[in-house]
């Protein structure tokens, strides 16, 4: 009788990156892809109703990014590993991530046996880096890199401040991310103003190019 497969949800925005990771997890012996995601919170509400084994997630989605859903997802502390397979290695999600308790971090241009190798891992127990990522995580420790001015100030806002914050610079309305938080607009609009506050700004466009300087959104091409 053959052992119960590894499951497996993928979450990432672009429509034909999953469907090439589909393929080719489903051609390996032992994996099976239960559920996809196209932001940050289907790959929550994904996760919370399937439970699978790995979830395999982009760092720059719509709605809320990989980091944040990350985050929400580990506090959940069901047995879900998750990895993280990115076209970012930026210091501050490498150590963001790797504090958080990520199982996995890939590039983009990882072969597919290295995705495999890493998911197979995550399940004994293992992290799995790319080696550029293990590299910048050996320079980070030698050199004991201290933070930008940019991410200490990031460092003080509030799970919730960051994800407004996300919303405000993906140019949502007030009403909009209302809706989206489930709170009323006047509450955006407090957290607007301590964000501002924190970061020491006083304009909307400020907040925005922050989150982009930051690779909180991605900037428009």
């Amino acid at each position: 009788m053959e052992p119960d497969p590894i499951t497996i949800v993928i979450a990432d925005d672009h429509t034909i990156l999953r469907q090439g990771l589909v393929k080719l997890l489903e051609g390996e012996s032992g994996l099976k892809v239960v559920g996809e995601a196209e932001n940050g919170r289907e790959a929550i509400e994904e996760v919370e109703a399937l439970k699978p084994h790995v979830v395999l997630m982009d760092i720059a989605m719509p709605m809320l990014n990989g980091i944040e859903a990350m985050r929400q997802i580990l506090k959940l502390q069901l047995e879900t590993k998750v990895i993280v397979l990115s076209m970012h290695s930026h210091d501050r999600y490498i150590h963001e991530l790797l504090r958080l308790g990520v199982s996995g971090y890939l590039l983009k241009s990882a072969t597919g046996n290295d995705i495999v190798k890493a998911i197979r891992a995550s399940l004994k127990g293992e992290i799995f880096l790319s080696p550029p990522i293990s590299n910048k995580v050996v320079e980070s420790y030698i050199s004991v890199k201290r933070k930008t001015h940019r991410e200490e100030l990031f460092d003080k806002l509030t799970n919730r401040e960051r994800e407004v914050l996300q919303l405000t610079a993906e140019g949502r309305s007030t009403r909009e991310i209302s809706s989206i938080l489930v709170v009323s607009p006047s509450t955006i609009k407090t957290h607007q103003s301590n964000i501002m506050e924190k970061l020491k700004m006083d304009k909307i466009s400020q907040m925005i190019e922050f989150a982009t300087s930051l690779g909180i959104v991605e900037a428009e091409s």
